[in-house]
């Protein structure tokens, strides 16, 4: 099957690392391996089947401790629909998972190169984000 879709253009719009102190930084240190990863997506046409794609990755305490560090990612990836696709359904498909299948890896190195600079090299993210689940369960 051939893509419906080409890159046009990739790259990091955003990315945020928020740690208070120094007591902060050593009380996330024992507790990051609690710590959550959460993606959302939302795109913006900007011209003819030109499409500007935002994927944010958020990696937070889900637990409401008074000391916590933020981490935030916005990859922003440009891409040309093929002219084919013309259903919404498609479109959706191309954007919340085939083009998230396509940048993942280079994103997901993106995002751990942030953390393990932030001080937190011991970070990483074991499972991988099933795109075609996620689509599939927001569709049921």
């Amino acid at each position: 099957m051939t893509e419906k879709f080409k890159i046009l253009n990739e790259f990091i719009k955003d990315m945020s690392s928020e740690t208070a102190d120094v007591e902060t930084y050593s009380f996330v240190k024992d507790q990051i391996s609690k710590y959550h990863l959460d993606i959302n997506i939302n795109s913006k046409p900007i011209k003819n089947k030109v499409i500007a794609v935002n994927t944010i990755l958020t990696f937070r305490d889900k637990e409401m401790h008074e000391k916590k560090s933020h981490f935030e990612f916005t990859y922003t990836t440009i891409i040309q629909i093929d002219e084919t696709v013309v259903r919404k359904t498609d479109l959706e498909k191309i954007i919340l998972c085939d083009l998230q299948n396509k940048i993942y890896e280079n994103m997901e190195k993106c995002f751990l190169s942030l953390l393990h600079n932030s001080g937190f090299p011991e970070v990483k993210f074991e499972k991988k984000i099933d795109f075609e689940k996620l689509y599939k369960d927001r569709s049921n």
